[in-house]
């Protein structure tokens, strides 16, 4: 009790003994965790391939084909795998091969005499080039497909009904198989066309029929409306084009009468301006003669004057007389007026 220190928890062998079994769990656990991720690593690293397909091992970007079958290794992360078939595949057009039952869209046609017909095919095709195969296209066989249905549709337009449902099978699958085959050449997407066979061929429905001519009457009735709206136009624009330039050359020759009309008229009263100042009382009787004729067309004026006689105002017959009169007595006035003065 005296000097004897009293023992504090956590303290001594104990706390020891704690703190050792924590670091190794801790350990324990770290190294769990690097087993586990070299497993994995490990596992990632081998692959197994099959006799009927291609490895395409990518290396940053890099393509290298594998086509040995068997235990191969790759680097994890690094590496990647992509798998492509060897063996022939294929695809049908015009039918779905689960339920056999036909896809109007695809196997809807018309032969060169006119008449309609269902045809399904099988198409066969494999791969040449799986690096092409992989990055040459995004989606090879689709673009096989659309090929494919574009030279079927065509080969078909060609023939008869007759030959397309019985005689011409042959002919046509190796027209239409010839043209695949050129065109994938040039196309160069690592597929190559096996085979291409007609299924079947047949008459399609009555319902199938009627709809699909109801949907061509609706087309030619949509283009004949177009070209008749396009002909009305074609019509209407220069119509309407040449009415603007008739109005803009009338337009332009109004004006130019008008400014002709205007010059016409200054010009006339700067003579008339330089009369007036020359002989201002004989120019107001003309004026004023001149309105009243305009005023008073036709009719016949007299002013009784006050001493009894008369004088005749309208018409002016004698108006260009009475100048000429009026302009003489002017002139001998004035000659009458110079030899008095000398």
């Amino acid at each position: 009790m005296f000097g004897k220190k009293q023992q504090q928890p956590g303290n001594g062998p104990e706390r020891f003994r704690e703190e050792n079994i924590g670091k190794k769990i801790a350990g324990g656990i770290s190294i769990a965790v690097i087993v586990i991720f070299a497993l994995i690593l490990l596992g990632g690293s081998f692959y197994s391939l099959k006799e009927n397909e291609y490895a395409v091992i990518t290396t940053f970007g890099v393509p290298k084909v594998v086509e040995e079958s068997g235990i191969h290794v790759k680097i994890p992360v690094i590496q990647e795998l992509s798998r492509v078939p060897k063996t022939i595949n294929g695809f049908t057009i015009g039918y779905d091969s689960s339920t056999g039952e036909y896809i109007d869209r695809e196997s809807f046609m018309i032969t060169r005499d006119y008449n309609f017909v269902n045809v399904d095919f099988y198409v066969e095709y494999r791969v040449t080039d799986p690096t092409k195969y992989l990055y040459a296209s995004e989606a090879p066989v689709s673009i096989l497909k659309n090929l494919t249905q574009s030279y079927i549709r065509d080969t078909i337009g060609l023939y008869d009904v007759d030959s397309v449902i019985t005689t011409g099978k042959n002919e046509i699958q190796a027209s239409i198989k010839q043209k695949i085959i050129n065109r994938l050449e040039t196309e160069d997407i690592g597929v190559q066309l096996v085979n291409i066979t007609i299924q079947d061929a047949e008459p399609p429905t009555t319902e199938v029929i009627d709809a699909f001519k109801n949907v061509e009457n609706a087309k030619q009735g949509k283009e004949t409306s177009i070209n008749k709206a396009n002909q009305k136009r074609n019509e209407d624009i220069p119509a309407a084009r040449a009415q603007a330039d008739e109005t803009v050359k009338t337009a332009n020759a109004q004006a130019e009468e008008r400014v002709n009309e205007a010059k016409g008229q200054v010009a006339r009263l700067n003579e008339l301006y330089a009369e007036y100042q020359k002989y201002p009382l004989i120019t107001k009787q003309r004026m004023f003669y001149e309105t009243m004729e305009e005023i008073l067309p036709d009719m016949k004026v007299i002013i009784e004057r006050s001493d009894g006689s008369t004088q005749t105002m309208l018409p002016l017959e004698s108006f260009a007389d009475l100048n000429k009169a009026q302009d003489n007595q002017s002139g001998n006035s004035a000659g009458s007026a110079e030899g008095t003065e000398e």
